[in-house]
């Protein structure tokens, strides 16, 4: 069901001094979002596949810093649009999103153009078609333009010189992945999170250089650390490790007096090539091609899901799990969720916040089937800090967890949203028909996602 506007009330908040706005206000509610790429008029598109189709970014909750792109500081308790994107009809998200297995494609099909999402802590990023937008807060350097101001509005970054075909956006800091196989770090270095065995901030986007000797395939950042896996499946990781073993290093291979490590290093404990990863608050996830699952690092509120709080840095299988296949794999701050290729969701780690999802405030010590959505297949799940999404094959977009900066996108929800709600899209008279989400991505206090509007053409 729809929101209707009459529904609709103005928002106060007292959390700042300065003067926050609702989103829509009369002016801004019939003002059409920004065409951020036009596939049809793209000098890159084959002239035989003109058919276009468009795609809506929305986001939602708190925007001090710009991160919801609507060129104001404001919150928004629901999903507003921030722009427009023309597709062809076989458009693909990223194959590359962090902490999913890519999407095998025949050796026979043409090229797609591919899409993808990130929010970062308290900024946000949109890749098209290897363009880069990106906005929000920009202290540490961390949208790349070569200055620390925030940015209210997507903005396509010009300092990227390859197609990016995929974005990891971290606290204080920014991951790329070109089409040539090169990750690219920018943002603040304190951590180590950039890669680039110092310790600097880095204005404009710089090349990490790995001890590999192939394409870099897939990345993911979190707080303060980040990892990348090559086309083989060999693991490196750097950042921030502050005994907990999240790097996956092992003694003497981990971080230096300052609690980092700088230098991309191989984990060289996994038995086997992986192909996704996933970088939570304190520990790491990583699947293989099979879909099995193992993690390591901080287990302090059981998000490693072995069944009781023993970290550490050596990879582990999560035990449960060893007879399903994983496909995705997602990491908050102390809790982790997992999706099947069955469609079901499991999560676990800290339920202080709701986030689990299980209708309750308790802890899960393995993963445990989110039973609210038993009669949906999932596609696709995130995670926030202390939240969580995931949207089913019809298009429907499901949230949980912390709610206190309207995260979640759903008006009047209590602060700790312990079981799944759908969030609803306004309806416009646009012409455009219903919304059928695509992808969803979460920070810290705000989240976007990709949607297809029925009826397009």
């Amino acid at each position: 069901m729809a929101l209707h506007r009459s529904t609709l009330t103005f928002i106060s908040s007292s959390l700042s001094r300065r003067r926050w706005w609702r989103h829509l206000s009369s002016s801004s509610a019939t003002k059409s979002p920004p065409l951020l790429w036009d596939h049809s008029s793209s000098s890159a598109s084959p002239t035989s596949t003109k058919e276009s189709i468009t795609l809506q970014l929305f986001s939602w909750g708190r925007g001090a810093s710009g991160q919801l792109g609507g060129g104001i500081e404001e919150i928004r308790i629901y999903p507003a649009p921030v722009a427009s994107i023309s597709v062809p009809p076989n458009f693909s998200l990223s194959k590359a999103t962090p902490g999913r297995l890519a999407q095998c494609l025949n050796s026979t099909d043409p090229p797609q153009l591919e899409i993808g999402i990130s929010c970062g802590l308290f900024h946000s990023g949109l890749v098209v078609d290897g363009n880069l937008w990106i906005w929000g807060k920009g202290d540490g350097g961390r949208l790349g333009f070569g200055h620390e101001n925030p940015i209210f509005v997507p903005t396509l970054n010009p300092n990227l010189e390859l197609d990016v075909t995929s974005i990891a956006l971290g606290g204080l800091h920014s991951v790329a992945l070109d089409v040539l196989g090169r990750v690219f770090t920018w943002g603040y270095g304190g951590f180590g999170a950039l890669g680039h065995s110092v310790y600097h901030r880095e204005l404009l986007p710089k090349l990490v250089e790995g001890s590999w000797d192939e394409e870099i395939c897939h990345v993911a950042t979190s707080g303060t650390h980040t990892a990348a896996i090559t086309r083989s499946g060999k693991l490196y990781i750097w950042g921030r490790d502050e005994g907990d073993g999240r790097l996956g290093l092992g003694p003497g291979r981990g971080p230096d007096f300052a609690g980092g490590n700088s230098t991309p290093s191989l984990v060289k404990a996994l038995p086997e090539p992986v192909a996704a990863v996933s970088c939570g608050g304190f520990f790491t996830m990583a699947l293989t091609e099979a879909g099995q699952l193992w993690n390591w690092g901080a287990n302090s509120n059981y998000e490693l899901g072995r069944g009781d709080k023993i970290g550490g840095w050596k990879p582990q299988p999560v035990p449960t799990l060893k007879d399903v296949r994983v496909v995705q794999i997602a990491s908050g701050g102390y809790h982790s969720l997992a999706l099947t290729d069955k469609g079901e969701v499991l999560s676990w780690g800290h339920g202080g916040h709701g986030q689990l999802g299980h209708s309750s405030l308790h802890s899960r010590k393995v993963p445990e089937p989110v039973e609210a959505l038993a009669n949906e297949r999932v596609t696709f799940i995130a995670c926030g800090g202390s939240s969580s999404a995931a949207i089913t094959d019809k298009g429907k977009l499901y949230m949980w967890g912390h709610a206190a900066d309207n995260q979640l996108g759903v008006p009047g929800l209590p602060e700790m949203q312990s079981s799944p709600v759908e969030v609803n899209f306004l309806m416009e008279d646009d012409g455009l028909g219903f919304h059928n989400v695509l992808s969803v991505s979460v920070g810290a206090s705000h989240a976007m996602c990709l949607v297809s509007r029925s009826g397009c053409s």
